[in-house]
């Protein structure tokens, strides 16, 4: 059974989405705070977390980019708040997902059900770029910088381990996995979310920046993730 941490000051929202989620066959537990729920994370380990962003202790943006230092488990932010703005600020603080309240539970568990199979479906296959023996970081080429594996769904950057976030991390596999190739914004949303879910165009274009912060040598002139203007995006192994 997966296991969700719901993480929500109101204890009735919270009883309510407990025990919506539990007849749904989740195992769920509860924290009422941020230091509550950053103790859960370690302890109870969740498959997923459901993030309210109004919490007594810890501003919810500061929070979700603290649980993402600490773990690559898929976050769904579920808020009052629906500015744009606030969604785009929870999206570079390493959500993976943004649900307004009020909202339907049928939509709740259908992204959840995305987000969950999307981390557990995961090749097996290592997907890699291995330069050759004694090779040092500076000399690499430039196919050699970006080495994936996705068992252990981890990412070194010209030697250096480089954390992601749950969706950055579906999507930088989706294109190394086939460079050259254009996935439009379509493809990238379904990659990350599965046909069940809603994201929209804006959030995968916050997951591209925040990417290309993390792999580029420069994100303003990028090598790797390049843009192809009214249609999407393509990754490309620059020539030595």
């Amino acid at each position: 059974m997966h296991k969700i941490l719901i993480i929500e000051d109101d204890p009735i929202m919270g009883d309510m989405l407990s025990m919506y989620l539990q007849e749904e066959g989740y195992l769920v537990q509860q924290a009422h705070t941020g230091i509550e729920g950053l103790r859960l994370l370690a302890v109870y380990a969740p498959d997923i977390i459901l993030l309210d962003l109004m919490l007594p202790d810890w501003d919810g943006v500061r929070l979700c980019t603290e649980m993402r230092r600490r773990s690559d488990v898929p976050i769904m932010v579920v808020s009052m708040k629906t500015e744009v703005s606030e969604r785009v600020e929870a999206l570079k603080a390493g959500a993976d997902d943004y649900l307004c309240k009020p909202f339907s539970m049928h939509e709740l568990t259908a992204r959840i059900y995305a987000m969950i199979r999307r981390s557990k479906t995961l090749s097996a296959e290592r997907t890699t770029f291995i330069p050759d023996e004694g090779a040092t970081a500076s000399s690499l080429p430039p196919a050699a910088e970006v080495v994936m594996d996705p068992q252990k769904r981890t990412v070194e950057v010209r030697g250096e381990r480089v954390e992601t976030t749950f969706s950055e991390f579906e999507l930088l596999r989706m294109f190394v996995s086939q460079p050259g190739r254009v996935f439009s914004r379509e493809d990238l949303i379904n990659a990350i979310r599965g046909d069940e879910s809603f994201v929209t165009d804006r959030a995968i274009d916050v997951h591209i920046v925040n990417l290309r912060r993390k792999i580029e040598r420069n994100a303003k002139d990028p090598q790797f993730i390049r843009t192809v203007w009214g249609v999407g995006y393509k990754y490309m192994l620059p020539e030595v």
